[in-house]
């Protein structure tokens, strides 16, 4: 019998998801807003993004499905092969990306070793991680977890310890642009989240314990990243904590903070990878995408990653919206047993189509809340057309 994750597993593990030094350093894009302009940009996009984790996940543990399981429900059995694959390449960008941001951060706090070197001890301790297995880590991830919630309080003090930060930071961001920055980081675990629940005892409430904690905890470090960029005047994480007095405790909270998030993406992209055909090993796969992440942030510059962000809501968005309607609003429950649910991905397409236009547009509650709302009444319309001409 499988063992299934309890609803405070669920919580250590979107805790550790949350704990990230992308999102802290996502959230010093936000100080150019101002403070108070910034934490709204923060909630509102978070509000945003996390409603619509907390949807996937509910049709992901409530079908015991994972993640791009549930996709085959909306776009067909091969049609739904099509986000498993896209989903795959996000999550060996995002394996990358974590662990460059780690070993860079890592650089600059402890000079002298390049990061190439901390990018494989990160990516060394991922593989630890993957090889112990996400329901049997126990006391590892608990010990883990407990080490990240002290630190990051103790960061969290250091820097706010002075009260709200005054200092004005030079930039172009508008507050429709943060918002959806910030609706980004709910989102790109979007097609991650039902590969979890759906190893739940109680799916419905694991999902809501794993949304609610990861939606406080990412907010956290936003807080966290804009109120050093306001205190320091410094958008480096590395230059930031070093101005904060923060030594050895810096060291660990960056190798945990990479290593707690990054485990999941690469563990997603196995799981997503035996979507695509049942012949993969998950666990295989995501040694592989761990191994492929590391040799990337050994190799390649990825201090910008809005535009990955912005291509991964162009993409999901749409996804979950067709998803929503199907399952939500008209009911679908079983899904199709088509190869492509054309209906389905012609949607998406559209949806994705429709995303790309409202970048061209400033709206002050970001792209994602508008393109899903298109999206599911063009699902809607497109469904109920398709079931009159059968």
């Amino acid at each position: 019998m499988t063992k299934k994750m309890t609803n405070f597993q669920s919580a250590l593990v979107w805790f550790g998801a949350g704990v990230s030094i992308s999102e802290i350093l996502t959230g010093t894009y936000f100080a150019v807003l101002g403070f108070s302009s910034a934490i709204a940009a923060i909630l509102i996009g978070h509000v945003i993004g996390c409603v619509l984790m907390f949807l996937a996940g509910v049709i992901g543990g409530q079908t015991g499905r994972s993640s791009m399981e549930t996709t085959k429900m909306s776009f067909g059995r091969k049609g739904g092969l099509l986000f498993a694959a896209l989903n795959v390449l996000q999550l060996v960008g995002w394996t990358a990306i974590m662990i460059y941001d780690g070993a860079v951060s890592i650089k600059g706090i402890f000079k002298g070793i390049p990061s190439a070197v901390w990018a494989l001890v990160i990516g060394a301790l991922i593989i630890l991680w993957i090889a112990v297995g996400l329901t049997n880590l126990g006391v590892i991830n608990k010990i883990a977890m407990a080490a990240l919630l002290v630190l990051t309080i103790i960061l969290c003090v250091v820097i706010f310890r002075g009260g709200v930060p005054s200092q004005t930071v030079k930039g172009s961001l508008t507050f429709g642009a943060a918002v959806e920055l910030a609706a980004s980081m709910p989102l790109s675990w979007l097609p991650l989240i039902s590969d979890y629940t759906r190893e739940a005892e109680k799916p419905v409430q694991a999902t809501l314990v794993s949304v609610v904690t990861y939606g406080i905890v990412s907010c956290w470090m936003f807080f966290i990243g804009m109120g050093a960029s306001l205190c320091t005047g410094e958008s480096n994480i590395a230059a930031i904590m070093m101005r904060v007095g923060l030594g050895v405790a810096a060291l660990v909270i960056v190798i945990l903070a990479t290593v707690t998030t990054t485990f999941l993406d690469a563990w997603s992209a196995g799981i997503s990878a035996e979507s695509i055909s049942k012949k993969l090993n998950g666990k295989a796969i995501a040694l592989i995408v761990t191994v492929a992440g590391t040799v990337c942030a050994m190799l390649f510059n990825m201090d910008n990653i809005t535009s990955f962000l912005y291509l991964i809501d162009s993409v999901f968005s749409p996804m979950i919206a067709v998803q929503i309607a199907d399952y939500f609003i008209l009911h679908d429950t079983k899904g199709t047993d088509k190869s492509f649910d054309w209906t389905g991905l012609i949607v998406w397409l559209a949806g994705f189509i429709v995303y790309r236009l409202l970048m061209q547009v400033d709206i002050p509650v970001g792209n994602t809340l508008p393109d899903i709302v298109i999206t599911v009444i063009i699902a809607v319309i497109a469904r109920k057309a398709a079931a009159r001409t059968v």
